[in-house]
């Protein structure tokens, strides 16, 4: 394969970021040729090189992701950084979709036990007006203590939900170097 058709493949495995961002990339890699033709290589052995140009792509959207993960944290970009990462290679399949699955289902579980507390006494009123014979003023008091329990349980949410997202994405980068370190000695 030559420049002109390992640039293409590049920019074309590229497509989903920017296109500054991606000139830059492609400006990378003519820079690669124009070093490797100076010291007297073909097009064909620098792009052998290189590697492959869909997996150069990968990983430098992957790259990018957890790079805007870093920047701006919101559940879209972590959900683009964790596709992007699992892309990166089948096993990644099960050792990022596995842990983050988990993740999000024990924080979900803990904001869905946390919100269902605080809402219990108005809850607690809604079946009292349908159903006024079955009013106990105990009934009221321990659903506006789980109400209580409820507002604990989402302010920890808050901080173990914070705390689990950093955490990931440090994981999501420890593999991204991982599966790069294991590619360049493979």
């Amino acid at each position: 394969m030559n420049k002109e058709q390992f640039l293409a493949k590049l920019n074309d495995a590229l497509k989903r970021i920017p296109s500054s961002e991606r000139e830059d990339i492609l400006q990378d890699f003519r820079e690669h040729f124009e070093i490797g033709i100076s010291e007297g290589k073909t097009e064909e052995e620098v792009a052998n090189g290189l590697g492959s140009p869909q997996q150069i792509a990968k990983e430098m959207v992957a790259t990018y992701r957890l790079e805007q993960v870093t920047e701006s944290a919101s559940t879209g970009n972590v959900l683009r950084a964790v596709w992007a990462v699992i892309g990166l290679g089948f096993f990644n399949l099960v050792i990022v979709l596995g842990p983050f699955i988990a993740l999000a289902g024990f924080v979900l579980s803990g904001w869905l036990a946390g919100v269902s507390f605080i809402v219990s006494p108005i809850l607690y009123l809604i079946n009292v007006v349908i159903y006024p014979e079955i009013f106990a003023w105990y009934d009221l008091f321990f659903a506006l203590f789980l109400s209580g329990v409820g507002i604990f349980i989402a302010i920890g949410m808050f901080y173990v939900t914070r705390w689990l997202f950093k955490g990931f994405v440090k994981y999501l980068n420890f593999n991204m170097r991982m599966v790069k370190g294991g590619m360049k000695h493979a």
